[in-house]
């Protein structure tokens, strides 16, 4: 026999309402994917909700209001798929264009940016980037003169090469923060040197987001012709960086939690150039992951999203969501035969 879920009563709205889906419109499966692991990022949604926007210019072009205003009806106790077409045709007023293929990576820092521009409480705007700002000092060494040049700057989603084969998400963060020698045509102008010179370049973190966007670089352009790595990567719920990257952190780094819990993952399959996006989230209350494909949501394992890792033409992980903070204690519903 099959086994089956068994509920009490009072988890029974849990089960069936835990998460709503979104019609696909024009090829919105990129937008939906997002949106889907947007609303799992409650941190977002509460910023929003103390945005007063009642004096907003140009309210359907306005991506933050139509994006609260999504967030909100997602969230609601409903069943049915909710409604969000005005957040697409906002999207679509500011060139992210409905009917049109996507990159989920690019989208999601598209919104990011929209929402930095768009609201008039800049403090509040300031406040929502902040929720993924990756604070980096990036150094660059003469090899000829050992001269240093240091520039300190921000990434809003920590994008990884992946090597093709057998891969790890530690793996592929330690070849990101690896010391690397620059010659060739990618030599770097020295200011001392007044030329191009082969240099040594490195990446330190000055401190750590709330919400960690990882964006594993599957796509590969060569000769033209862009193809997607189907190669097996591994990623783990929970991740420690001070464990992973130790040699990551810049000595003005002072944050004392680098503990990390997995929330959202975005899935990406078929082909470079023809594919289709859906999300592994985990809901806020009940703690259960969910899989969403569209408007079909249903609940999901710990094991399904591990089938996401790729090595076997599925749909394989191309961003991963991690929240600061050790693994909460997940209670999961009991089988019964």
């Amino acid at each position: 026999m099959s086994a089956r879920y068994s509920f009490s009563l009072s988890s029974l709205s849990d089960y069936f309402f835990g998460m709503r889906g979104l019609i696909n419109y024009q090829l919105s499966c990129c937008v939906n994917t997002l949106l889907q692991t947007l609303s799992a990022t409650w941190e977002l949604g509460d910023l929003l909700d103390k945005w007063e926007a009642a004096d907003v210019r140009e309210k359907s072009g306005n991506v933050p209001l139509q994006l609260k205003r999504v967030l909100a009806v997602m969230t609601s106790d409903h069943s049915r798929p909710a409604p969000h077409h005005e957040f697409l045709y906002s999207l679509d007023l500011n060139h992210i264009r409905l009917g049109t293929q996507h990159d989920a990576d690019e989208v999601f820092l598209s919104i990011l940016n929209l929402l930095q521009h768009q609201m008039d409480d800049r403090h509040l705007a300031l406040e929502i980037q902040n929720l993924y700002k990756i604070s980096v000092e990036t150094c660059v060494q003469c090899l000829d003169c050992s001269s240093i040049q240091t520039l300190n700057t921000y990434l809003l989603s920590l994008p990884l090469h992946v090597k093709e084969g057998h891969d790890s998400l530690e793996g592929c963060m330690t070849s990101f923060f690896k010391h690397q020698e620059l010659s060739g045509i990618n030599c770097c102008f020295c200011a001392q040197c007044e030329k191009k010179t082969p240099t040594q370049k490195s990446i330190k973190l000055l401190s750590l987001p709330c919400i960690l966007s990882v964006h594993l670089k599957r796509f590969r352009n060569s000769n033209g012709y862009t193809r997607k790595l189907d190669c097996r990567i591994t990623f783990p719920e929970t991740i420690d960086l001070s464990d992973t990257v130790k040699e990551a952190f810049s000595s003005d780094f002072n944050q004392n939690d680098c503990k990390y819990t997995l929330h959202a993952v975005v899935v990406h399959s078929g082909y470079a150039m023809y594919g289709h996006y859906t999300a592994y989230v985990r809901h806020r209350q009940n703690k259960h992951w969910y899989y969403a494909d569209d408007s079909h949501v249903k609940l999901a394992s710990w094991e399904e999203v591990q089938r996401t890792y790729g090595g076997n033409h599925r749909g394989t992980a191309y961003m991963l969501m991690y929240r600061r903070g050790s693994k909460e204690e997940v209670q999961q519903p009991q089988l019964s035969g």
